[in-house]
């Protein structure tokens, strides 16, 4: 027999698409009625509009379906009001203003290089989806304002956040959430911005958009050592950086430059990466365009490991034109083996949680 809290313990298993949280959790549903012949269920979605209505309202009815003893299942869609909904933003961002500030649980990992095009974006894209495949939770800010490619690379370009009053939801391409500017500008549209904007983007990006609890947080921060660089130390001085650089030499010599920045802040470097490393054509022959040794001198100069080489690998580039990180389209690719073995020292390397206290109390 279907009673209101074998119902409600169904309706748990629904999760909110965006929020990723259940819908009970959430205190969307309004009511349950139930009577000899038919389930009816009222769910309050958060916004007129929300982009995730048809998914919610059909996993509500599948999940009803699942225990309503062959009942009829109507469900009734409507919105929250204005102080339900504050209500709810409230507890989602709970006390903390800066949910990323010291203390945090979160690693948040900055990715940084002295020049652009160096393949910074498609490190911290390809990285992130590798964590987020291993089960963890992650989250990418592409503070890179005016050269953003994240949204690309993670198939999500055109996609928008959905804004509940002043908090906004973060796109999710490959299980990753993500946030850019690329995703409030037209297509094509340049952004001419000075220190004083860039630096709120940044901040707004730290505040207004609920990520949840994350494991990782990667920064995709934009080549040089310019304003964000600085604002991102001044900000989240606990970040840690990791450098990106090709083998040539006038690159190694720029993206030095943005590590002893990092440091000058008191960031911590946890390593150098190396891209456009040598490959191989289709009948063996080594690919070596770029020269060698650039991240191995960028290393030895910063006093940190070299995390890996990423050779050249058409695999990886079509990966970024497609919006599939090449970690989860190729896995055997020489350059997705590289990524994903850096990605591991990566979780590994993080500091040992052991004796800290969990963020919880007695009821």
């Amino acid at each position: 027999m279907s009673d209101e809290s074998t119902v409600k313990r169904a309706l748990e298993t629904v999760i909110d698409p965006e929020i990723r949280r259940p819908i009970t959790e959430l205190d969307m549903v309004d009511h349950i009625t139930i009577s000899d012949t038919a389930i009816d269920v009222a769910i309050a979605l958060t916004i007129v509009g929300c982009p995730a209505s048809d998914r919610i309202e059909a996993d509500v009815t599948q999940a009803v379906t699942s225990v309503s003893g062959g009942k009829t299942v109507s469900v009734t869609l409507g919105v929250m009001d204005q102080a339900r909904r504050q209500t709810l933003i409230s507890r989602l961002r709970g006390e903390k203003k800066m949910p990323f500030g010291p203390g945090t649980l979160t690693r948040i990992i900055a990715v940084t290089s002295g020049k652009g095009g160096v393949g910074k974006s498609t490190v911290t894209a390809n990285l992130a989806a590798s964590a987020a495949k291993r089960g963890f939770a992650v989250g990418i800010i592409d503070a890179d304002v005016f050269g953003f490619s994240i949204p690309g690379l993670l198939g999500i370009e055109g996609t928008t956040p959905t804004r509940i009053d002043d908090m906004m939801l973060p796109p999710i391409g490959h299980d990753v959430k993500a946030i850019s500017i690329g995703m409030f500008v037209p297509p094509h549209q340049p952004v001419s911005w000075r220190g004083p904007m860039l630096h709120r983007t940044l901040t707004q990006f730290l505040t207004d958009v609920h990520f949840g609890d994350l494991d990782f947080l990667f920064i995709d921060l934009p080549p040089g050592t310019g304003d964000i660089a600085i604002s991102l130390g001044q900000t989240l001085p606990h970040s840690e950086v990791l450098v990106v650089t090709t083998p040539q030499v006038a690159a190694a010599d720029v993206a030095e430059r943005s590590g002893l920045v990092a440091r000058q802040v008191g960031q911590k470097i946890i390593g150098v990466v190396e891209t456009m490393s040598a490959g191989r054509l289709p009948d063996g022959t080594p690919l070596d365009l770029f020269g060698e040794g650039g991240g191995q001198e960028v290393a030895a100069r910063l006093d940190v490991p070299l995390l890996g080489n990423v050779p050249l690998s058409v695999a990886l580039r079509e990966g970024g034109d497609t919006g599939t990180p090449v970690t989860l389209s190729h896995p055997d690719d020489p350059a997705a083996v590289v990524l994903e073995t850096i990605a591991d020292t990566l979780i590994r390397s993080g500091n040992s949680r052991v004796g800290v206290s969990l963020p919880v109390s007695a009821v």
